[in-house]
């Protein structure tokens, strides 16, 4: 199974960072309608796991929020390995839009 894995740095600090991350999901899933469906968030503290369909392939990972960067890990299906860079890519400029001071 594909990897993801990106981290993404800030200047919010962890409390700020998190409270502006925690609807980061909701959002893409605002933006792209249809196309993001099944989508689950679910957090203990500044760690949180999701999980989504993006146009039918399950995806599914963690996100740590720290002090001074937010890592995202994940895992894709071995058929959206073609959409991979597409994929990180949104998440990633999503994620920065986010953490912008």
């Amino acid at each position: 199974m594909p990897k993801m894995s990106m981290t993404i740095p800030h200047q919010l600090g962890e409390q700020e960072a998190l409270s502006r991350i925690k609807g980061m999901w909701g959002d893409v899933k605002a933006q792209y309608g249809e196309r993001i469906t099944d989508l689950h968030e679910e957090w203990r503290g500044s760690s949180g796991d999701f999980s989504f369909k993006a146009m039918g392939f399950a995806l599914s990972g963690t996100l740590q929020v720290r002090d001074r960067d937010v890592a995202i890990d994940g895992d894709l299906p071995w058929a959206a390995k073609p959409f991979q860079g597409t994929i990180e890519a949104t998440i990633r400029e999503r994620a920065e839009r986010l953490l912008r001071p």
